[in-house]
């Protein structure tokens, strides 16, 4: 089977926790991404696809003019090149998790007419997962009216725990970072300093060194770091998480019981973070501010409040273990 797509964190997570349920059950895989976007720095060392392939894709839906003829041409060229993958491997059906990675091999299954499986990880469906959508064989989704459980890796079910009181917050802008994240978090770190408060702050790669530099001009000593592989292991000490809103570190924190603010990007496409955090929120399991409303001293008045015991007792059942293994259980049925 082809696992394809990626771009983001959020994405490649989930090619992440398929690959290991499908090494399980002794099912082979070949993956298909993109040389642009984090797909590289996830997988060019990865030892469990029987066979890796970075291809020149890059978005289409932000391109301008003539731009997205461009790169819609670029894709359909590409996807010839899917289709010799295809032939040279065996290959029986493609599971796609969406974004720009995954449309070459998306439109090489439809062209082979190979069984093509669609996983959507926001509340509002990706561009090409809609066009995708009717041509699928199975389409899964954790915000579908058909439920599906959203892929988790094991190891934030394993050190999940009760949070009781706050001794530690996680500031997560996401695996390429947040500036905005990573500006609040600096005018928050004296008074959570002064509370005796840990922080743990991945800030991304482009602001690591400035992030390091501020708080060493505070005198504080916070835990600093771009991108970690074992995220769910700084997640455990935390008793507190400020975050995006992409559904990857949603359910992550689910599966952790970690309560969170979420300050969803505002620029995402369809404004899809804000509905991801809405799914949590409408269950009163997580607090939402804007960028506009989430000022240090409005953040920090709702960290005082928050009734972490609560939160985090009730968040346990809303992620779900195995939730890969029980997606490939229902896609080996479907070809």
């Amino acid at each position: 089977m082809v696992l394809t797509g990626g771009g983001t964190g959020g994405h490649l997570n989930i090619i992440k926790c398929l690959l290991e349920s499908a090494s399980r059950k002794g099912l082979e895989c070949v993956y298909i991404g993109s040389e642009n976007g984090q797909d590289r720095l996830w997988f060019d060392n990865e030892k469990g696809f029987r066979e890796k392939f970075f291809l020149s894709s890059r978005g289409v839906m932000n391109q301008s003019g003539m731009g997205k003829f461009h790169a819609l041409a670029h894709i359909f060229k590409l996807s010839k090149q899917c289709q010799q993958i295809f032939s040279a491997h065996g290959v029986k059906a493609v599971f796609s998790v969406g974004g720009y990675s995954g449309a070459p091999a998306s439109f090489a299954a439809l062209f082979s007419r190979l069984p093509l499986l669609i996983h959507e990880q926001n509340a509002k469906r990706g561009g090409l997962n809609s066009l995708l959508k009717p041509f699928a064989r199975g389409f899964f989704s954790a915000f579908e009216k058909e439920f599906a459980p959203y892929p988790v890796r094991d190891g934030f079910f394993d050190l999940a725990r009760r949070r009781e009181g706050l001794g530690c917050i996680i500031f997560l802008g996401g695996s390429q970072g947040a500036s905005f994240i990573n500006d609040l978090a600096l005018n928050l770190a004296p008074k959570l300093d002064q509370m005796g408060v840990k922080i743990i702050h991945q800030c991304g790669g482009k602001d690591l060194q400035k992030c390091q530099e501020a708080y060493e001009a505070l005198g504080i000593s916070a835990e600093v770091f771009d991108f970690c592989p074992h995220l769910e292991e700084k997640m455990h000490r935390a008793d507190l998480a400020i975050s995006r809103a992409g559904a990857s570190t949603l359910f992550e924190l689910c599966a952790n019981a970690l309560p969170c603010i979420f300050i969803p990007y505002p620029y995402a496409a369809k404004n899809h973070q804000f509905f991801n955090a809405k799914f949590l929120h409408d269950r009163a399991l997580c607090q939402i501010f804007t960028q506009e409303q989430a000022s240090a001293e409005a953040v920090f008045k709702a960290i005082a409040s928050i009734n972490l015991p609560h939160i985090s007792q009730n968040l346990e059942g809303i992620a779900q273990k195995n939730a890969a293994e029980f997606l490939l259980q229902k896609a080996l049925k479907l070809f």
